[in-house]
């Protein structure tokens, strides 16, 4: 029985137990749908419920109020005290006064009333009852109520013992404040001029009849309104007609407007919401409650996710058991596939390895082919290559194999495996092939052409061949080669001389660079030539290093390495040893001379680090400019020494006439050509202008501060001559020594001595 098969039947019962766990997890997502959008419905009728009753509550709380208001008018116009404020143009003291006490007993009787009005058209007089702000006998002018006039002005608009929902201002000791009422007018008959000739207003607060209105139980985002027939859309705790958009406006009038008890899912505001609203009631005015759809089913969106959790869990826990009964009910089928897998694996492996070591040791000359029993030999263990016919020997060299070993370690059997394969499906289309990995950077080709050809039509397509799998390696893997080929052989016995000589020519990549295709036969003629070291060059190496010439040092240095090139690579590795030890002997002198301490990234690297000279170069290239940067710094310091010595000679010395830039040289055993040079070069100031401007400022002292002659000071301060003092000082500062000190002295100081 075969792996695969054994393989297939272990994971039926995973396959089983998982196909159930779907169906579970299936069904119990498709009955939650269902039930979700039950839910949904049943959440929204009793959301929807809930607010009918509130709504209706408050219906009949503002249709009562209109009942009981249209009752306290009737009665106020059939009390003859009050009917004179009405009627009389011009009714005395004592009847506003009763009148006026008749309005207060109905305000004290009446909690729910805010104020009441009668107005007298006649006289133009509103006669008022407030608990708080303006009460008594007012004007149109005098009344603060302005809104009240707005109405009896356009009546017309308002049905008698109508509510008419309001914000009206007030003044009072608290200061100037905004009341929310429902005003209920009442009226006479209408004149020929269609003017109202009396008029009763009850205002009734707003708080008696809305006291539960615009609280929702279904969330404290809803909302309450009143559509009034005016078909304003009244807020519950501001009265103030709501601004609308078309669309709003169209779904109140479509959806909502004389419509019977209901309620809507629809887009309010730009927010989706749960819209409940009664019927029209006796008053034409219908009441709404907005609530977001998402406050509104909140429970159930909850109880949705908790059902989607139970069944990510259901399904996640029905995976890992059906992995785990289908691991322990068949675990020792899958013990016979991991056995014969691993048999398999390991023969294949087995075989592998055997070839490979097989032709190792046959191109390392370790197991050399002398007989046709040992021929057989590599026949049996799968090797078909015919070493009896033409074939030569390729070397594949890893470019920048330190840093791929760095990065990519893990990997890199893997890399290499797949270098043999590009080389060998590659060769295959003109070459039978073989591949090596002869460990490190290197892998080996055995190549053996399919068809006979011309020597140099051979090369030119052995060129090609290789020049691909250079390329495609590059391409696919991001890895460079270097390749080196050897000449043609026809005995078993060469390839391991073929061998050597790749190998040898592979070493001159130090001067080709990375990515070069090498002839290893072109490599072999450079054994005829005799290499002399250039001694002379060497010498002027030295002299440039001890000289600090770093330039002409870099410059000899590429010329002695680069002048191997065309030599065995014995010799070039000879020649650059003796150079890199004549380096460091060079090297610790100039670090003994100098007091300089050498470090260890001053170390003379060696040849075997590199794989081109370009890189071998930069790094000497990099230890010169080292050196020549911490010979500067010593030579700053040291100069920074000598100028702060100098400094000191002079400030020491100033008053000596023989003082001079050859005495200073002479005190520090120095020439005094390079001292003068070395002082200006750091200070910018030759050293007889510091002497002379260091004299002059201590005779400017002298002067200020004694009463020393001019002569007397031209002396103190190293001058041999009065005159000459005279005319540096006032070519230095403008003014003669003589001026110089009258400016400084005070006025009644004594004069002194000029000469």
């Amino acid at each position: 029985m075969s792996a695969i098969p054994l393989s297939g039947n272990g994971k039926l019962y995973s396959k089983l137990l998982l196909t159930i766990t779907l169906c579970v997890v299936l069904t119990l997502l498709m009955s939650s749908i269902f039930y979700f959008v039950s839910y949904v419905r049943v959440d929204l009728k009793k959301a929807y419920e809930s607010d009918l009753s509130n709504l209706t509550q408050t219906s009949k709380e503002i249709i009562s109020m209109t009942d009981s208001a249209q009752s306290l008018s009737f009665q106020m116009y059939r009390n003859f005290t009050i009917s004179k404020l009405m009627f009389y143009t011009e009714p005395s003291i004592y009847d506003i006064t009763a009148a006026m006490s008749e309005l207060d007993n109905y305000l004290s009787s009446m909690p729910f009333i805010e104020s009441i009005y009668v107005y007298n058209s006649k006289n133009g007089q509103f006669y008022t009852a407030s608990r708080e702000g303006q009460g008594g006998m007012l004007s149109k002018e005098e009344i603060v109520d302005k809104g009240i006039i707005e109405v009896l002005d356009n009546f017309q608009q308002y049905r008698p013992f109508t509510p008419i929902p309001r914000t009206y201002r007030i003044v009072n000791l608290r200061g100037e404040q905004e009341l929310k009422a429902y005003t209920f007018l009442c009226y006479d008959a209408i004149g020929r001029g269609k003017t109202i000739n009396s008029a009763v207003i009850i205002n009734i607060s707003s708080d008696w009849i809305n006291k539960d209105f615009g609280v929702a139980k279904t969330g404290k985002a809803s909302q309450s309104y009143i559509l009034d027939n005016q078909n304003r859309l009244l807020p519950g705790n501001s009265l103030v007609a709501k601004p609308l958009n078309e669309r709003d406006t169209a779904l109140l009038a479509s959806k909502i407007r004389n419509r019977a008890s209901g309620y809507e899912v629809a887009n309010f505001e730009g927010q989706k919401s749960l819209i409940s609203f009664t019927s029209p009631d006796s008053l034409d005015w219908q009441y709404v409650r907005i609530t977001p759809y998402e406050e509104a089913t909140k429970a159930v969106y909850s109880i949705r996710n908790t059902t989607i959790i139970i069944a990510a869990v259901i399904l996640t826990l029905g995976l890992l058991i059906s992995w785990l009964l289908s691991r322990m009910l068949y675990k020792p089928i899958h013990l016979i596939v991991d056995k014969m897998n691993k048999l398999e694996s390991e023969k294949r492996n087995s075989s592998y390895t055997l070839r490979q070591n097989m032709l190792r040791g046959l191109i390392q000359g370790s197991m050399p082919l002398q007989t046709n029993g040992q021929l057989q030999r590599l026949v049996q263990s799968g090797i078909m290559f015919d070493f009896q016919s033409s074939f030569r020997v390729v070397l594949l060299k890893i470019d920048g194999f330190a840093a791929l070993k760095e990065t990519r370690g893990s990997d890199l059997l893997v890399y290499k495996f797949a270098i043999m394969n590009i080389g060998w499906e590659i060769g295959l289309k003109h070459y039978s092939v073989e591949t090596v990995d002869m460990d490190d950077d290197s892998i080996v080709m055995l190549l053996q052409p399919l068809s006979k050809a011309e020597p140099a039509e051979e090369l030119e397509k052995l060129r090609s061949v290789l020049e691909e799998i250079r390329q495609s390696t590059q391409q696919y893997l991001r890895i460079g080669l270097s390749v080196t080929y050897s000449a043609e052989a026809t005995q078993p016995g060469q390839i391991s001389k073929l061998y050597r000589s790749v190998r040898e020519g592979s070493m001159h990549r130090f001067f080709f660079g990375t990515g070069c295709l090498i002839d290893a036969e072109e490599i072999a003629s450079f054994r005829m030539k005799e290499y002399v070291f250039p001694a002379d060059k060497e010498r002027k190496l030295t002299d440039a290093l001890m000289t600090a010439r770093m330039e002409e040092a870099k410059r000899l240095f590429a010329e002695i390495a680069e002048e191997t090139a065309g030599f065995p690579f014995h010799v070039v590795q000879s020649a650059i040893s003796h150079l890199s030890m004549s380096i460091n002997t060079v090297l610790m002198a100039i670090y003994r001379n100098n007091n300089l301490e050498p470090d260890s990234s001053n170390s003379v690297p060696g040849m075997d680090s590199f794989e081109t000279i370009h890189e071998f170069k930069e790094a000497y290239y990099g230890l010169f400019n080292d050196i020549q940067a911490k010979l500067a710094v010593k030579r700053t310091m040291k100069h920074s020494e000598l100028i702060r010595r100098v400094n000191e000679l002079i400030h020491r010395e100033y008053a000596n006439p023989s003082f001079s830039l050859n005495w200073i040289a002479d005190e520090l055993g120095m020439s005094s050509i390079y001292l003068s040079r070395v002082y200006k070069g750091q200070t910018l100031t030759a050293i007889i202008d510091v002497i002379n401007n260091v004299r002059l400022e201590y005779a400017k002292e002298f002067l200020a501060s004694t009463d020393w002659s001019i002569l007397d000071i031209a002396t103190k301060c190293g001058y041999t001559s009065s005159s000459y003092f005279h005319r540096m000082f006032k070519k230095s500062f403008g003014v003669t020594p003589t001026d110089y000190r009258k400016l400084k002295l005070p006025p009644d100081a004594p004069a002194t001595q000029t000469h």
